[in-house]
Formats: structure tokens, sequence, C-alpha cells
């Protein structure tokens, strides 16, 4: 609600202009007196998009079938390709514009108010720390979302659409919800023959000890079991959402804040951003490794002065009971602030890339 026209219009020349594949349109809330830019893109866009992230989609039975990176000089072998609403999933349409996104870069001597960017800084991350941009999120579909109202939330004694929370929600959120049903089901075994055990085990001790004896051996046997079990459950369902022979590193967002000079990568041959392994180690010797070892000398020494105080207070007979509390609310308000510092010291090493 405090942003000036400028702020704006100078973050929409560089989307429009930064990723032409977008389309923004900016609103004002009324109620609120928010500014939001609700973003989208065309259906070749986002298969442009798929190219550039290497999305994995699943190929044509005639094509030899299984999952592959997309390819926009090869579109015609994947399944559903000519289905615009279909092929991307909502999440997988979410992950491509917030890909390009986070990945619009500044360029050097760039600079907004008392904001100066370096030169491939990301520039929405950037004006999000700094307050700039409140939020960015996806907007929820009402359509699907009644409908897993419907087949998900007030189902009763049905099985989880897990398909369709895959392709809302993600592939991490649906396996999350695989697991928890799994295991919620696993449960009512070691829950049923415990309650029957109870049940016939007598009141004297040695009823008792052989009753535990049995259900320790029937849990250590059911978790075994539930264990090689859900590997299979999960290879099945890895194997049906695509994930099962996906590197892990094309799962993981690469992060936005990592700053590094452009070059093509000798493994992929794609345009990365190289950060010389030279100068981290430097920045780790010369200003990580000095700022870690001055922040714990400091909290030594406050911790130090703080018993020595209370040793000193303790010493004093006349003094009131109350007194004798103090060293101990400083030292919890000296822990307190050293947390918030340390916080934020740890912030600015974690953006600076050196762990």
């Amino acid at each position: 609600d405090t942003t000036d026209d400028h702020t704006l219009l100078w973050l929409l020349n560089h989307i429009r202009l930064g990723i032409p594949e977008l389309i923004v349109q900016v609103r004002h809330h009324k109620h609120t007196q928010v500014y939001a830019f609700f973003v989208t893109a065309t259906y070749e866009s986002l298969l442009r998009g798929a190219d550039e992230i290497g999305l994995r989609k699943p190929v044509k039975a005639e094509f030899g079938g299984g999952m592959r990176s997309f390819s926009c000089e090869e579109d015609y072998i994947y399944e559903n390709i000519e289905n615009e609403l279909y092929f991307f999933t909502s999440q997988e349409r979410q992950n491509i514009i917030r890909y390009w996104l986070e990945n619009l870069r500044a360029k050097q001597g760039e600079s907004l108010h008392n904001i100066h960017f370096l030169e491939g800084q990301p520039i929405i991350p950037e004006l999000a720390a700094r307050g700039v941009i409140q939020q960015v999120f996806p907007l929820h579909e009402q359509r699907i979302l009644k409908r897993l109202m419907k087949s998900w939330v007030q189902a009763v004694c049905e099985a989880q659409p897990l398909d369709d929370i895959c392709d809302y929600f993600g592939v991490k959120i649906a396996m999350y919800f695989a697991w928890l049903g799994f295991y919620t089901s696993a449960m009512v075994y070691p829950a049923v023959f415990g309650s029957i055990l109870y049940t016939f085990t007598e009141s004297d001790q040695t009823s008792q000890d052989i009753s535990c004896v049995v259900f320790a051996i029937f849990n250590v046997i059911w978790a075994t079991l539930f264990l090689e079990e859900w590997k299979r459950r999960g290879a099945e369902f890895a194997y049906k959402w695509g994930t099962l022979d996906t590197p892990p590193e094309s799962i993981e967002e690469p992060r936005p804040q990592f700053r590094g000079i452009k070059r093509i990568s000798p493994v992929t041959s794609v345009e990365e951003f190289y950060y010389p392994p030279w100068k981290r180690l430097l920045f780790q010797c010369l200003v990580s490794l000095p700022v870690c070892l001055a922040c714990l000398t400091l909290v030594f020494l406050l911790m130090l002065g703080c018993f020595q105080l209370q040793e000193f207070v303790l010493s004093i007979q006349e003094l009131p009971r109350i007194i004798r509390f103090l060293p101990k609310i400083i030292l919890a308000v000296i822990v307190t602030a050293c947390d918030e510092l340390y916080k934020k010291v740890a912030y600015w090493l974690n953006d600076m890339g050196v762990w």
C-alpha cells in the first residue's frame, strides 16, 4: 500500500522485458490498498519453459514410453501434448512461472531507490527481502478445490485421490499424504493385536511379562514389514508420478540468491552461474571463520561475566532476595539478544554463499 508508481512501473517494465513469455496484469485492491501483479503465460510459453527447466513428462507408448525431459523440437512424442488443459498439471505451471520470476536477474549498475543490485542478482527475491514485494504465491483454482473437498476432505472411508492431489499440489505433497494414509492403515494391525492381547492377559505379573514379550516381538516383525512394504508402495508412486529415475538435482530448485559469472556448464552444456571455489574458500577463511570465532568469544565472555556477577551477588548476604536473581535475568536477556543477532549474521553468511 506504500509502493509508489515509479517502483510499480520499474518492476513491471523489468518483468515484461526480462521475461517476455509472461503475461502481467496490474490490479489494485480497494480494501487493502495493495497493488498486485497477476502473472500467467500462454501454452506455447509454458512449453518453452518446460524445455528450459528440463521438465520430465511421460512419452507416448509408440515412442518408447517412460519419462523424458521435455523438448520443444520433439513435442509430438509426449502424451496429451495436444490438450492444453491437461498436459501441464497445476503444480507444473506454477513451477515454470516461479522459475522465470526467481531468475529475473539485474544488470550491472541497476538500482531502485536505495536498493543497489549486483550484476546477476535475482530481482524478485531481493525486493521480497526488502519488503517492496509483500508476498509471492500461486492463486488457488476453486474448481479443483471444490472437487478435492468432496472427494478428499468430506469423503468418509474412501481412498485418498492421490493422483488429483499430485496434479494440484505436486509430488512431494502427494507422497506425504500417501505415506500418511499407508501409515494410518498399517497402525490398525498393532492396535487390534494389542487390544486382543490386553483383553486376554491375566492380572498376575507372569502373564503381563509374557504379553509384553509377545507384543515386543510382534512390533519388531510389524515394523520390518511396514518399512519394506512402504519401500515398494513408495516406488510404485514414484514410478507412476515420474520421479523414480529422476536425479535429485533436477527435483531440487536452484537457489535464486546464488550469484556468480555466467558460463556454459561443462557437464550439461547449459548456461549457468559459476562462482570460483577459491573465492568461496577465501571468504570462508578471511570472513566466515573470524566472524564465527568472534561470536563464540563474545558469548563466552558474556556468560563468564554473568557467572562472576552471580558469585559476587551471592557473596553479599545483605542484598534482597530478588536482587540475587538479577544475574540470571541478565543472562536470559543476553541469550535472547545474541540469538537475534547471530540469526542475522547467519543469514548474511548464508546469502554470501559460504556454507
